[in-house]
């Protein structure tokens, strides 16, 4: 571990501790990280956005109406735990990922099926017009595909990641597209020191949105995934918070917190 100046003792941290917690993968776990044709890949980590909800942190409606299902509710729904609660994305604890290939087929079995702009229609007044000769109509295509091949996370994998705040954490959650179960166990807590303003090498995953707006960036690596990209070996300036091995920037809180009020 790099050398570190004399850390600074400061009563305000929002967190006085952190658990460290490994994340094992009872089933494969999809999201749909990336899709190139008709296969989509899942990437091999699991983001701390889906975490809060798989934990119960935050809530979404069953059901989005008005406005609400043309954009993401994240600011909504995280920004009021920032300050009670935080978990950074999770990574792979050997460094590396292992991943299962699956095909999906979501086609018809009825009698009579036929394919149309991205959409199958199963009874002949699906069809748009212009199949049938009359005068062309906008024929609504389907919003999800139909067939394709899924790379998901095999089952046995295993994160780590690091918990702030004081909520029970449970010992089963799901997670992914699929509601895959997961088990988490509770590996050792730590207290969080506040480092002084210096340059530091971050060695954990971090949320772009969720970092401090003063903070500079010098370098790191990106991984491109929906609904925020995440980086990693992070070399940055600012305060920092050392949580045993663990080096990261402080400050973190869900999509900035009151930066959005």
């Amino acid at each position: 571990m790099q050398q570190l100046e004399i850390p600074l003792t400061d009563s305000t941290l929002p967190f006085q501790t952190a658990r460290s917690i490994e994340i094992w993968c009872a089933e494969p776990i999809f999201f749909a990280s990336r899709e190139l044709s008709d296969v989509y890949y899942t990437e091999g980590t699991i983001g701390n956005y889906a975490l809060a909800y798989a934990l119960g942190w935050a809530r979404s409606p069953y059901r989005l109406t008005g406005t609400d299902t043309h954009r993401p509710r994240y600011i909504e729904d995280l920004v009021p735990i920032a300050d009670n609660c935080y978990i950074l994305p999770a990574y792979p604890v050997t460094g590396n990922a292992s991943f299962r290939f699956e095909r999906f087929n979501a086609l018809s079995d009825s009698y009579w099926y036929a394919m149309t702009n991205n959409r199958v229609a199963t009874a002949r007044a699906d069809l748009p017009l212009r199949r049938t000769g009359k005068k062309p109509s906008t024929f609504r295509p389907s919003n999800f595909p139909q067939t394709g091949r899924l790379r998901t996370i095999e089952r046995g994998n295993r994160f780590q990641t690091l918990v702030f705040g004081n909520l029970e954490l449970p010992e089963y959650i799901r997670v992914g597209k699929f509601m895959s179960k997961v088990r988490i166990d509770i590996k050792q807590e730590f207290q969080v020191t506040l480092l002084p303003l210096s340059e530091y090498n971050s060695n954990v995953y971090l949320s772009a949105a969720d970092l401090p707006v003063n903070l500079d960036l010098i370098a790191f690596d990106t991984i491109s995934i929906p609904p925020v990209s995440l980086l990693k070996n992070l070399r940055f300036r600012g305060a920092a918070w050392q949580i045993g091995d663990f080096i990261l920037p402080a400050n973190l809180k869900f999509c900035g917190g009151d930066r959005h009020e």
